[in-house]
């Protein structure tokens, strides 16, 4: 298993997004936390008691503040780790080089595990580039603002192994999507759409309708943003102005969006292990 890990890592190291892909995490991970510092430490403020506006430093403190800097872009980044999962499998059929890859590793099982695991590695070492560039650019903003870098040094460390994990997860969700539809153009546009767009709109929609809105809590999106536990120890009221105000706890997120997970790389490996591939 682990030489067909190897080959599978091999294979991905010889193509640009080897090094665009991380180069794209640092520099979307740098940017949007710092515009997200810009926003809380710099210019922001929030309704606060008595009619009155403060700075969201006032309201969230200074732990929950770094943790919403370091995590600003995390939208972007789930999305292009979505993108990876996306392109390990769509690439196969794009490059023709799938019947090869079958011949190569017979066992359909065996190869969509050594993909799987593959896929983890590099979303995992694309994830390290996004949180080091959110700790740059983000960190850089908190010094200017006078506030602590890791005010919680533990916590912080929390959040940012739990961003690791649902870029992972979400890396997998790729996956799915990539075996399902085979043109890599329309299963990138698919996944970029229904993640960007699609997803978000229709979970805040549904959030007026009573009969369904407590649905809206299980979505992707809002699933992530409870697993982060962006908000923990944070004013419920505080909270609401960012979208906090009502989420599943974290684990209860990260349960739901490893269950998207799952579906979508069993699919794909049904799928897979079931196409005729001449």
């Amino acid at each position: 298993m682990m030489t067909l890990v190897r080959a599978e890592l091999r294979k991905t190291s010889t193509t640009r997004i080897s090094w665009t892909m991380p180069v794209a995490m640092f520099l979307v991970g740098g940017l949007f936390a710092a515009l997200q510092g810009f926003a809380l430490v710099s210019f922001g403020e929030i309704p606060g008691p008595d009619g009155q506006t403060i700075a969201p430093v006032e309201a969230f403190g200074e732990t929950a503040i770094a943790r919403l800097v370091y995590t600003g872009g995390f939208q972007f980044g789930y999305l292009l780790a979505l993108v990876l999962g996306i392109l390990s499998m769509s690439g196969e059929f794009r490059h023709q080089t799938i019947t090869g890859t079958l011949l190569s590793t017979p066992r359909r099982a065996r190869l969509i595990l050594g993909k799987l695991l593959a896929l983890a590695v590099v979303v995992t070492l694309n994830g390290l580039a996004f949180i080091a560039g959110s700790l740059v650019g983000g960190g850089l903003i908190l010094l200017s603002g006078d506030v602590a870098l890791f005010p919680d040094a533990g916590g912080l460390v929390l959040t940012l192994l739990r961003l690791l994990l649902v870029l992972v997860l979400w890396g997998l969700i790729g996956f799915g999507l990539g075996v399902l539809i085979t043109n890599q153009v329309m299963a990138l546009f698919a996944g970029i759409a229904i993640a960007l767009l699609v997803e978000p709109l229709l979970s805040f929609l549904i959030q007026f309708l009573d009969p369904v809105a407590e649905a809206a809590r299980y979505f992707p999106s809002q699933a992530t943003t409870a697993a982060l536990d962006l908000f923990a120890g944070v004013d419920a009221e505080a909270a609401a102005v960012f979208g906090g105000g009502d989420l599943l706890t974290w684990w209860v997120g990260a349960l739901v969006l490893l269950g998207y997970a799952l579906v979508m790389t069993v699919i794909g490996w049904i799928v897979t292990t079931r196409r005729d591939v001449a």
